[in-house]
């Protein structure tokens, strides 16, 4: 619902204009746009969007703790992330709020277990093998793609069980499609600037509903499928693990709230794991002494550096810019008054390169997170926080540090003096702007190593 009974003057100042060109700059030049409000306007202000929304963005740690400790009743972040609706669906654990938020989250906690998490691990390591295998020798390549099938791969066998590949790559390409819609800047402009509701065929949600189609009817089969399997409680797979949850009153999640959180799952999880993976191999090349340390760690089997540089990664590119909640009511928020209706954002990405938190803030450095003094929950949050914080986070981190490791161990990566790859965006995530292109000097033969703790 548009916010437009806020008076602007309740709120920190921030860049005036046309709204349209507000979202545009927002949508288009992310990274610098956050960069240069908060040179002109400090740590908090406010933009106005053609959606209607008003968003007081803050690069304040102080900002984000009360913002995720602050109570949910107060704070909707599912009314914050309604943009992901359309994608989603309506029954998206991203998308609710309440009890219907937490019932949700309750059912959907066990498949990210820690142990059972590790034990996907093998399968991990041998799906980055066997793409790692096929790269070329000599040649600079974009591995953005090669990461999106990876973590693609892991996605479906986690969530469905499926195994054989010529299924996976069946059941990848209408994601493929749907997710690739969203790659160029005039197809998210034009998103931005028309509705979701009621869409024509031929307008730009009208392609977007025509690409989910056969993504939904794939997720859909696979949900009657597993319904029909006998032998489904005995699976462990992501997919039978929800099936066979029950709330409080003994409930199970329905085909519909199944579909939504399988999409949320195959989307989010699929695709900000490989932007951050594409991510840390360009930071890598760009820095000889980290990925120097990082191979010679790999070679001793350790973990502890390669857990820091992945932590890093998301520190200085994260994938996603920031989160954010909508007030319900009145809220004083870091000394401000804040009427109701107003949409708080905690931006990850200024709060990420505070230089009274991390000294030379644009300096690729894994040591920051190893010692004593490493940043708090306020100061990393790639993941958000609070009882909204992301479910997949620590799935997430392992299978980075799986992937990477793999890699490393099988190639050897040249390094380059190149500029660093601007920030591009893919529909809300903040991507390398060339896909992350490296250059392999060597392949090594497969050899056992241990799994990432």
């Amino acid at each position: 619902m548009p916010d437009t009974t806020i008076d602007p003057r309740a709120l920190p100042p921030g860049p005036g204009g046309p709204k349209a060109l507000t979202a545009a700059r927002f949508l288009l030049t992310g990274p610098r746009f956050l960069e240069r409000c908060r040179d002109r306007y400090g740590d908090v202000f406010t933009i106005r969007l053609n959606t209607g929304r008003t968003v007081v963005i803050a690069g304040d740690p102080a900002i984000a703790k009360e913002v995720f400790t602050g109570s949910p009743d107060d704070l909707h972040a599912g009314a914050g992330n309604v943009v992901l609706k359309p994608l989603l669906g309506a029954r998206s654990v991203l998308l609710l709020d309440g009890p219907e938020h937490l019932r949700q989250r309750r059912l959907m906690l066990p498949p990210f277990h820690g142990e059972r998490m590790r034990a996907y691990g093998e399968a991990m390591t041998e799906i980055a093998e066997r793409h790692v295998e096929r790269w070329p020798v000599g040649e600079p390549f974009a591995v953005h793609p090669t990461m999106q099938a990876i973590t693609l791969e892991i996605i479906l066998r986690t969530v469905f069980g499926v195994e054989d590949p010529a299924r996976i790559a069946q059941m990848g390409k209408p994601l493929q499609r749907l997710l690739n819609s969203t790659d160029h800047p005039a197809r998210l402009l034009a998103l931005q600037f028309t509705s979701s509701q009621g869409a024509r065929p031929r307008s730009p949600w009208g392609r977007i509903y025509s690409l989910m189609a056969p993504a939904d009817a794939m997720v859909y089969e696979e949900i009657r499928a597993h319904r029909e399997d006998p032998h489904s409680d005995e699976r462990d797979d992501i997919l039978s693990l929800l099936m066979s949850a029950r709330d409080e009153d003994g409930n199970g999640l329905t085909d519909r709230e199944l579909r939504d959180e399988l999409m949320t799952l195959l989307v989010a999880g699929h695709e900000t794991t490989a932007t951050a993976l594409a991510w840390t191999l360009e930071r890598l090349v760009r820095t000889p002494r980290v990925l120097e340390r990082l191979q010679a760690e790999q070679q001793d089997g350790g973990t502890e550096y390669l857990e820091a540089t992945v932590k890093e990664t998301l520190r200085l590119r994260p994938v996603l810019p920031g989160v954010i909640r909508r007030l319900q009511r009145p809220l004083e928020i870091g000394g401000m008054q804040l009427p109701a209706g107003v949409h708080i954002a905690p931006s990850i990405y200024l709060i990420h390169r505070r230089p009274d938190i991390y000294p030379e803030p644009e300096e690729y450095r894994p040591e920051r997170f190893l010692g004593e003094q490493v940043p708090s929950t306020y100061e990393w949050l790639p993941f958000g926080g609070g009882i909204r914080r992301c479910l997949g986070a620590s799935f997430a981190l392992y299978e980075m540090q799986v992937v990477l490791g793999t890699i490393l161990r099988r190639a050897t990566l040249e390094t380059t003096t190149a500029k660093p790859e601007k920030v591009r965006r893919r529909f809300v995530t903040f991507t390398p702007g060339e896909g992350g292109r490296v250059r392999v000097a060597a392949l090594t033969p497969a050899q056992p190593a241990p799994v990432a703790a």
